[in-house]
């Protein structure tokens, strides 16, 4: 049996829940990686990681390298002597990083790998209407989530379950599978399962084009895609009103399967509800944001704006 000292890294709050269950077990961490201090919001104060702000309320090393390959940096985590990384949630690391250690660098991705690698598995796994995910410890190698696999634990995910909510269910997962990880890797006792290099189903990074709804689509594919991306960074739709023109987050919503002759993207408000036609029926809003407004429901939103029968989302 061999004691761990261990590099962790790691940025967001996913990745927090895991330093605190390692912290939690006693183990020896030599030090926390994570992404460097950046301005943010208007003011542009200075923000740190989730994962900083709780390694230092634990007195923990940090280190926040802006160049992973730089030799300062190489230098400064060799002389760590740590003989295992763990990485949730991080940058993609060079090799000179990821097989420093004897024991290796092993990842925990938040999918049930082979599918879903890359940025955004939660999100995608519930805009692709999947019934079940998970998530996968597996060693790093040359490849982006393509490492030989340790250890993989299943959840279900329910009909009306958000991203928001995923996330939280699969980062306490997450942490779970991560302890037995080093407790197998402690023992000597790993047995891994080398991953099939094809694969059917990828977690493309978010960005403005696939956030963006839909609505030919039938209206359990636009339900799954609003919340595949709910809070965040949350489907949008632009709202047309005459010369007025608007770009709409949709965030809580439910949906109904409906024969109509509306042209999808109707944007029908009644009874101080609104809702939008779909291909074969219609999403029901009960929550979205106007630009420059906080986020609202639909009724609160019609006290203080009239729309035309008229309007149409596209």
């Amino acid at each position: 049996m061999e004691k761990l000292r261990i590099v962790f890294m790691g940025t967001p709050d996913f990745a927090v829940e895991v330093l605190d269950a390692i912290y939690k077990q006693n183990y020896e961490i030599a030090a926390v990686v994570t992404a460097p201090d950046r301005p943010a919001g208007r003011g542009q104060k200075i923000n740190k990681s989730a994962v900083k702000l709780y390694a230092e309320s634990k007195e923990l090393k940090v280190l926040q390298p802006t160049n992973l390959k730089s030799d300062e940096f190489l230098e400064e985590l060799k002389a760590l002597n740590a003989n295992l990384q763990v990485v949730v949630a991080f940058r993609m690391l060079p090799k000179a990083v990821w097989s420093m250690p004897k024991l290796g660098t092993f990842n925990l991705h938040a999918s049930l790998l082979p599918d879903y690698r890359g940025a955004a598995p939660i999100n995608w796994a519930i805009i692709n209407g999947e019934e079940k995910t998970g998530v996968t410890t597996f060693f790093i190698d040359e490849e982006i989530d393509t490492g030989a696999i340790i250890l993989q634990k299943e959840t279900s995910i329910q009909k009306d379950e958000t991203a928001g909510v995923l996330h939280d269910k699969l980062m306490h997962l997450g942490a779970e599978t991560v302890l037995e990880t080093l407790e197998l890797i402690e023992k000597g006792s790993v047995k891994t399962k080398i991953q099939p290099a094809e694969v059917t189903k990828t977690a493309f990074k978010l960005n403005r084009d696939n956030c963006k709804i839909d609505f030919t689509q039938n209206s359990i594919q636009v339900y799954n895609h609003i919340r595949g991306l709910n809070p965040y960074p949350a489907a949008y739709t632009m709202v047309k009103d005459g010369e007025s023109e608007w770009n709409v987050k949709l965030h809580d919503v439910s949906y109904v399967v409906e024969n109509h002759n509306i042209k999808p993207g109707g944007f029908i408000v009644e009874n101080k509800e609104i809702k939008i036609s779909t291909r074969d029926g219609f999403i029901k809003v009960a929550t979205l944001q106007f630009p420059g407004k906080r986020k609202m429901t639909a009724s609160e939103l019609l006290n203080g704006m009239q729309f035309s029968d008229k309007t149409y989302c596209f």
